[in-house]
């Protein structure tokens, strides 16, 4: 099992070089048609594709400092590797995102502004059909090596294709006489971003912090308690090391069982939870009742 871990983490790698291939040009033919059209909108759709490629080469170099088996100084493996790059990755989105957020503001301000050339619009579009076909591909990726990161990386794809179409919209409109429409549409994309950086920011240190799904928990909680011999659940927690959960639970069993057969019992709620349910590791503790 730990071995299919592995090769499941090298192949998720696929989809984080498709992200970062997919946005090196998509942001270069964004910020430099950006500029020569002169669309605020649509230069701040290419900075956030920018910080795309930042956020995936951190989940691509997770993926691969995940890799790493255990050693003497981490006894547990690897695994949180991915968890703290994308807290990295979250910091330099917000920064860009707070930079967008500026520069449109005081585009917006100085008015006098001439709408942008249409041609902006025309790639806000393209650029929106290329990330539904990279999300497609990632999410697909995602559900087959039941990974994470490279789902999180897929509704990336997905929000990505949404602003595009947005700064599209906003361009167009823009052509109305309404020239203002373009700064305000970099004004939304770069609030975006900063929602993007928030959410992966507090993903991440849910996880670091040792945060558990509480509907995990109680799911857990009901499997356990209806395996043969198990009478109850004195407790039960739950922690993640990159996409593993690992399970720590007390089961109550009865007191006249002798060792072999409350250690089997055990097993066999090892068994379940790790082949049913997918858990990397379970560490159950026998009490009697």
């Amino acid at each position: 099992m730990e071995e299919q871990k592995y090769n499941d983490l090298k192949l998720g790698e696929r989809g984080a070089i498709i992200s970062i291939i997919a946005y090196i040009c998509l942001s270069v033919m964004k910020l430099a048609i950006g500029y020569i059209s002169d669309s605020a909108a649509l230069k701040a759709d290419g900075l956030n594709n920018t910080t795309d490629i930042i956020a995936s080469l951190a989940v691509l170099i997770g993926l691969r400092l995940a890799q790493r088996p255990p050693d003497k100084d981490h006894g547990y493996g690897h695994w949180k590797s991915e968890t703290i790059a994308s807290m990295v990755a979250s910091f330099i989105m917000f920064a860009v995102g707070v930079q967008v957020l500026i520069d449109a503001v005081a585009s917006m301000l100085k008015g006098g502004k001439e709408s942008p050339d249409i041609i902006a619009g025309y790639v806000g579009v393209l650029s929106a059909i290329a990330m539904y076909f990279v999300y497609r591909y990632n999410k697909k990726l995602a559900m087959k090596i039941n990974s994470k990161a490279v789902m999180a990386a897929s509704k990336d794809n997905i929000s990505d294709a949404w602003v595009s179409i947005g700064t599209a919209i906003g361009i167009f409109g823009s052509q109305l006489n309404m020239p203002w429409l373009d700064p305000l549409t970099a004004i939304i994309v770069g609030l975006l971003i900063c929602k993007t950086a928030w959410d992966i920011f507090s993903q991440a240190s849910h996880e670091l912090s040792d945060g558990f799904d509480e509907n995990k928990i109680h799911l857990y909680k009901d499997v356990i308690t209806n395996v043969d011999g198990v009478k109850g659940i004195k407790e039960i927690k739950g922690r993640n090391y990159g996409n593993n959960e690992v399970i720590d639970v007390v089961i109550l069993v009865n007191s006249t069982l002798d060792i072999k057969e409350a250690h089997d019992i055990a097993t066999h709620v090892e068994k379940v939870m790790m082949k049913d349910h997918g858990v990397y590791d379970v560490h159950v503790h026998v009490e009697p009742n």
